[in-house]
């Protein structure tokens, strides 16, 4: 997280630095991390499978620290095509990382599971912050500058290939290795599943659609920089602050309980974005949604965690990332121009169905659940 934080803050300026002549093409190399993530994803649980967690994040670590030289190197010799296979190679390290959340509730017990993935959310309380801070503080430490970001970044990849090498994490048993457990297409026709997958992907696709587009909507409001930056760290703290408490929530109250209330947020968030423009209505609006994205999500890889045996959760942990990070690659590419074609009203009323969904088959599923641990009244 430090380093996405670090490169979002980064990496289209460079890429505007490059492009001498066309300015255009200046988000690219951050498209392409996203990309490089959601491809990343499925090889990298399948590699993790077989040599297990602590080698897999080792080598994501590896291909990132690779991805820092090279974009250091390329911003120096102002190479633009070098920096966005950089930034390929940073989006890999992204999809490997991603997995810490699966890591910690691979180690826990059952009950403990959803604090386990919560606290690796809170974690990004911390990230998030330090990213744009290191960025600043290494941006003109060298000549050409920002060419010491992406060095500063291969400290950071560097330091997590040592911390993970001192994590004891079990590898996957021979007989895992060898049993492959149902196909994946069975697997995916579990109602758990698919709200799971739903829960995460819609709310992190609608978090991360109305975030990007939200400093757009608030300067063609008359807003400045300042304003939308302070509605942008509200919404931050909004997506990780939860997670301290999060995964107590989802052990005291049930996770179908807390993707609905998640759900509720989302929906609220829009509601208060199509209610009016005031600068209220977007902090208030992107903070509910960040709280609302950070119990989907959360929730929702929680469910995903019932719905897989030892053998099958590399594939199916791939999976799932893969709907994700594929999504929000596509988001990524669309929501400027969505916002500019059609505008911040009707943004919030694209996003709605997808709450909806998510509620809708929520519910459905809690109650099913509630059905199914009935006892039958004797006669």
């Amino acid at each position: 997280m430090t380093s996405t934080s670090a490169i979002l803050s980064t990496a289209p300026i460079v890429g505007g630095i490059l492009l001498v002549e066309n300015k255009s093409m200046a988000t690219l190399p951050l498209a392409l991390q996203f990309v490089a993530m959601a491809l990343t994803t499925i090889p990298a649980s399948i590699y993790m499978g077989r040599v297990g967690r602590r080698i897999g994040f080792i080598t994501g670590a590896v291909i990132g620290a690779s991805g820092g030289i090279l974009g250091a190197y390329s911003i120096a010799s102002g190479n633009f095509l070098l920096f966005c296979v950089a930034s390929l190679l940073t989006g890999c390290f992204n999809g490997f990382c991603h997995y810490f959340r699966f890591a910690a509730s691979d180690v826990a017990t059952k009950e403990f599971r959803s604090k386990a993935i919560s606290y690796v959310l809170a974690g990004s309380v911390v990230a998030a912050f330090l990213g744009p801070t290191l960025a600043r503080n290494t941006a003109d430490v060298l000549p050409a500058q920002f060419a010491g970001v992406y060095l500063s970044l291969v400290a950071v990849y560097v330091s997590v290939a040592v911390v993970v090498s001192f994590i004891r994490i079990p590898r996957p048993l021979a007989e895992q290795r060898r049993s492959s457990g149902r196909n994946l297409s069975q697997i995916a026709r579990q109602p758990k599943f698919i709200i799971a997958v739903c829960a995460a992907t819609f709310g992190y696709l609608v978090m991360s659609f109305l975030m990007t587009v939200t400093p757009i909507a608030m300067g063609n409001c008359g807003f400045t920089f300042s304003h939308s930056s302070y509605v942008i760290q509200a919404h931050v703290l909004g997506m990780y602050v939860p997670a301290f408490i999060t995964g107590h929530l989802i052990m005291r109250f049930g996770v179908n309980n807390i993707l609905i209330v998640g759900a509720l947020l989302c929906g609220a968030s829009i509601l208060i974005h199509l209610s009016g423009i005031s600068f209220l209505n977007f902090l208030s609006g992107l903070v509910l949604v960040g709280v609302g994205w950070n119990f989907l999500f959360t929730g929702g890889t929680t469910l995903l965690t019932e719905t897989y045996t030892a053998a099958e959760k590399a594939k199916v942990q791939g999976l799932n990332d893969f709907f994700i990070w594929g999504t929000i690659s596509v988001g990524a590419f669309m929501s400027g121009a969505v916002q500019q074609s059609i505008g911040w009203n009707a943004v919030n009323l694209v996003m709605a169905p997808l709450v909806i969904i998510v509620l809708v088959g929520t519910v459905w599923l809690r109650f099913n659940a509630r059905k199914s641990t009935r006892k039958p009244s004797s006669v």
